[in-house]
């Protein structure tokens, strides 16, 4: 059985440790069905054969690829030129992928498509996806209900419906809440390994970050706790229970 290649971006280790235990618990994924590599810290092996693994899944990230190069600090510089080196050959190929958040970005921006904080910013919370007509088809979403809610909070977002992609989820603050390239290519704007539990700690790191005034990071605390969002990870385990 081909493991699934975990690539992470959070310089944090609490964030970036919670992060991975998420991906394992809401994938239905074991230890060892996976190759984690964190890139804040760490390269992309040169040998590194993406056909060795049943699919690729990146996490989410402080990061924003439409930020100015000369802004970037030189590890988010080296983790998007690390991910941006591997998209050639997973769209090329159609290689087995779920971006998450930041991938979606990361994809968007590959494919020539817009990506900005000109519009579509969403606040941290809970917020409603409609499936759409194309995506009622799409088996990642087999078991969904037209509506559901999922937690997001991003500074930027995909403008425009990239080329070769199609739409599979959208929300009326942003419309691109998730796509597809090829058949087995997808991304997310959010974040579906995430519950309550697992937000209310982004908050508390991330809280500086600016997401929102740090003021209000307690409310937002509270809310995402409260969100009913147990159904956005169904996503993430179709995904690897389609490629494992």
């Amino acid at each position: 059985m081909k493991p699934f290649l975990i690539l992470q971006l959070r310089p944090e280790p609490e964030a970036s440790d919670n992060e991975f235990d998420a991906f394992l618990e809401k994938g239905g994924m074991r230890l060892e069905e996976t190759r984690r590599i964190r890139l804040e810290r760490e390269e992309i092996p040169a040998d590194l054969d993406l056909t060795d693994y049943a699919g690729v899944i990146v996490g989410g990230g402080p990061g924003c690829v439409s930020d100015p190069d000369e802004s970037k600090p030189a590890i988010e510089k080296h983790i998007e030129e690390e991910i941006l080196g591997l998209m050639p050959q997973i769209t090329e190929q159609d290689i087995p992928f779920m971006g998450c958040c930041y991938g979606i970005g990361i994809l968007a921006h590959h494919l020539g498509g817009k990506v900005s904080k000109e519009r579509y910013g969403e606040p941290v919370g809970a917020v409603p996806c409609t499936v759409t007509a194309i995506g009622r088809a799409d088996p990642v979403l087999a078991g969904l209900p037209e509506r559901f809610e999922a937690l997001v909070g991003h500074k930027e977002a995909v403008q425009e419906l990239p080329r070769g992609c199609v739409q599979l989820l959208s929300s009326e603050p942003c419309p691109f809440q998730m796509i597809r390239h090829g058949q087995n290519v997808y991304a997310t704007q959010f974040h579906p390994e995430a519950d309550g539990a697992v937000f209310a700690l982004r908050i508390a790191i991330y809280k500086d970050k600016g997401y929102f005034p740090p003021q209000e990071a307690e409310a937002l605390t509270r809310t995402v706790l409260a969100s009913k969002t147990e159904l956005a990870p169904r996503i993430l385990r179709n995904f690897v229970e389609r490629y494992r």
